[in-house]
């Protein structure tokens, strides 16, 4: 006969340590530095009243640091782009939180939307613009923190768009 009640533990179970794991303090997977960039976009209160926007360049702000890694609140009024870079030696999680912004990749354009995510490695060349007529507020995690942003050449990006 099998029922719950078939189960028998010996002993105590919290002497059990690999029952135990504890949840992590700090992420250290990608999943889990995704699951970061998510649960922060649904709490507009730890960035909401922090973000500004500046006509003459980008606006950002460290929102958090932890072992190995940085979050970064970004704002972009139109017309503002990053350029064409990499992150060096840091992978990412970008997610949109307001407005659209425009991903240009070797690869082709690619529209991303609030709520839209994008996770990329280390060397991964992009440009980032809104190109919409609305401002934009994004979120960036790097692990490891983000110590460099070579930049590259245009041509590196093309316009054409990317198929899902």
């Amino acid at each position: 006969m099998n029922s719950d009640s078939d189960l028998q533990i010996a002993g105590d179970i919290l002497e059990v340590p690999h029952l135990l794991q504890a949840p992590r303090e700090h992420p250290a997977t990608v999943a889990e530095f995704v699951g970061l960039a998510r649960a922060v976009a649904a709490d507009r209160s730890q960035w909401a009243h922090l973000v500004e926007y500046d006509a003459a360049s980008r606006w950002y702000h460290r929102l958090r640091t932890g072992p190995g890694y940085e979050v970064w609140l970004l704002s972009w009024v139109p017309g503002q782009g990053s350029g064409t870079h990499d992150h060096g030696r840091s992978s990412g999680v970008l997610t949109v939180l307001e407005g659209e912004l425009t991903e240009r990749t070797e690869r082709g354009t690619r529209a991303l939307r609030a709520g839209a995510q994008r996770v990329f490695a280390p060397g991964y060349v992009h440009e980032v613009v809104n190109d919409a007529l609305e401002p934009a507020v994004s979120l960036h995690v790097y692990y490891p923190g983000l110590t460099e942003m070579p930049m590259h050449t245009a041509q590196t990006c093309a316009a054409r768009p990317v198929t899902a």
